[in-house]
């Protein structure tokens, strides 16, 4: 029995230390951001007087929840700080050293810049299983509240509880660790910007090792790295990974057959079923807004144009008619219109085509070139890249003010994709010569770089909001 408990001690550190795929650096813009605290959850281990009988429920399995604890407050601040807009501050930096936040001691959080604070515990309940509890507190609020408190009988103080701004408590398994500290921190950040939380999205991307027998590979994972998943290992190169609506399934581009062909693989059954294998260029898919179509860059015609496709009856409808290449397209959120590169003008430039009309419009105009756009879900911005200076960077633009905002300073940066809720962009740049991925918000002030821990990554595609 003893040699079975250390054994499931030892599974369970390992799970709780696991490894991301990718090593998530921030870079700059913490110090620019909200402070916020996160106080130390309290573990409420399972006592003997509440039916502990087995090996796992006796204290000598605290070590073990204790670690979880830790495990799900380190995600929950991670995320807190990756968000871009908040930065959780050090608990040596706590006022007084309290780790508690409550009518006697407000006043000395109020004295810090704190602007609120997560308190939280966990309890065992056996089996595996443990109750969260947390309270987001608005510690401005708070103390104005303790400072209009009123004295009723007694000499006792009544406060409104208008101070916290979200309280709630679930049941996880050990399993649903990451899972449901990822969901706290949803939580957290929608309570404190209105902005729904992003932290239980997941990115594509390709993953490329020069030296092995298949070195492209297609992956997905969480978006902080963890939970790789392999989905195609392949001798000839990966492109263009391209989430569905619902999540379920990714489009891209490969060279398996030694020709460019486009493919969609379900993410669940591991299934793929080849959309586009023409003549010519098959590349840049992407799924409608209602996923039922992609819109595609296709040579079959000779010059490289671009094509709609239904999914279900393959029925192709050609958008542009040109002598220019036009290549790249991407949905309006609205699914009426197309954005797409073309070099009509020129150079390489962002136009937006609409479906129905077939009205056409240049959106870019500055810098060099410009290519390589997506919108962000609300239609409000037009993210790209842009060529300046010999240097090609992630800009954006807003659409209703026509103003132009260059969100990165480094060099080589390609393959923009923004989060589902227009908070952060990720895309590909080049670090000490390798390919890596790298993340910005979406005021350019805050940055973050994800080399991969073997090898180089590329093609990043942020996923929508998965249920």
């Amino acid at each position: 029995m003893l040699f079975k408990f250390m054994l499931s001690v030892a599974v369970m550190l390992v799970t709780l230390t696991t490894q991301a795929a990718l090593d998530i650096v921030i870079t700059e813009g913490v110090n620019q951001a909200r402070p916020v605290a996160i106080l130390p959850f309290k573990f409420y281990p399972k006592s003997v007087d509440e039916g502990a009988s087995t090996a796992t429920d006796q204290p000598s399995s605290h070590v073990v929840d204790q670690d979880l604890v830790r495990y799900f407050q380190e995600i929950v601040i991670s995320d807190i700080k990756r968000s871009g807009k908040f930065n959780p501050i050090e608990q040596a930096d706590f006022p007084n050293q309290q780790l508690t936040i409550d009518a006697q001691n407000i006043d000395d959080w109020a004295a810090t810049n704190i602007e609120a604070a997560v308190v939280g515990s966990i309890k065992a309940l056996g089996n595996n299983k443990y109750v969260v509890k947390y309270e987001l507190i608005d510690i401005v609020r708070f103390s104005m509240t303790r400072g209009q408190a009123k004295m009723l009988a007694n000499n006792k103080l009544m406060l409104s509880y208008d101070h916290i701004l979200d309280s709630r408590e679930m049941v996880i398994n050990k399993q649903q660790v990451r899972q449901y500290a990822h969901r706290l921190s949803d939580l957290i950040f929608e309570k404190l910007t209105g902005m729904r939380g992003a932290f239980l999205t997941r990115i594509a991307y390709i993953s490329v090792h020069h030296k092995q027998a298949y070195p492209y590979r297609l992956m997905v994972a969480d978006y902080d790295g963890y939970n790789e998943q392999l989905l195609l290992r392949s001798k000839e190169p990966l492109m263009s990974p391209a989430w569905s609506p619902d999540g379920r399934r990714i489009a891209y581009v490969t060279f398996e057959n030694r020709r460019s062909e486009v493919y969609i693989q379900d993410l669940y059954t591991q299934q793929r079923e080849k959309i586009a294998g023409f003549e010519g260029i098959n590349g840049a898919p992407v799924f409608s807004p209602n996923g039922q179509s992609l819109a595609l860059s296709l040579s079959k015609d000779g010059n490289s144009e671009i094509y709609t496709i239904d999914i279900q009856s393959k029925r192709l409808r050609r958008i542009t008619h040109h002598y220019a290449i036009d290549t790249e397209p991407n949905w309006a959120a609205d699914g009426q219109s197309i954005i797409f590169t073309s070099e009509r003008g020129g150079q390489p430039q962002i136009y937006q085509i609409h479906l129905g009309s077939k009205k056409l419009k240049r959106l870019t105009y500055e810098g060099t070139s410009n290519l390589g756009a997506s919108m962000t879900p609300d239609n409000r911005y037009l993210l790209y890249v842009t060529h300046i200076n010999n240097k090609y960077h992630i800009a954006k633009m807003d659409l209703l003010t026509h103003y132009v905002q260059v969100l990165t300073t480094t060099r080589l940066d390609e393959s923009p994709s923004v989060s589902p809720n227009s908070g952060m962009v990720i895309y590909g740049t080049t670090h000490l010569g390798k390919q890596v991925l790298a993340a910005v918000s979406m005021d350019g002030r805050y940055k973050a770089r994800l080399p991969a821990l073997e090898g180089e990554v590329k093609a990043p595609s942020w996923s929508p909001f998965l249920k």
